[in-house]
């Protein structure tokens, strides 16, 4: 998905989806050391329920995470449930 965004500062970053400008959706996250992200939430605009844009915002992060050799904890409900329905993505679970 191509409007997806990533952000980071010193302690943690977002992945988030953007059309027009607008902040539509984002999937918020800390760090705990180099090497471990925690998803701590996620939010969609209502207009982008049910399409999917939650599921491309946490397949980007994956992608981020294998790509640093970094592991992930799902804090966040949604992120945890798609995890648990994905088998290929749990290598990156901690």
């Amino acid at each position: 998905m191509e409007n997806i965004k990533h952000q980071q500062n010193a302690k943690g970053g977002s992945f988030h989806y953007e059309l027009d400008g607008k902040k539509l959706a984002e999937m918020v996250y800390t760090m705990d050391g180099e090497t471990k992200m925690i998803i701590d939430h996620t939010e969609v605009d209502n207009s982008l329920r049910g399409k999917g844009v939650g599921t491309h915002l946490l397949a980007e992060l994956v992608n981020y995470v294998r790509q640093a050799r970094m592991k992930v904890v799902p804090l966040c409900a949604f992120a945890k449930a798609i995890f648990l329905k994905t088998k290929e993505w749990q290598d990156v679970l901690d």
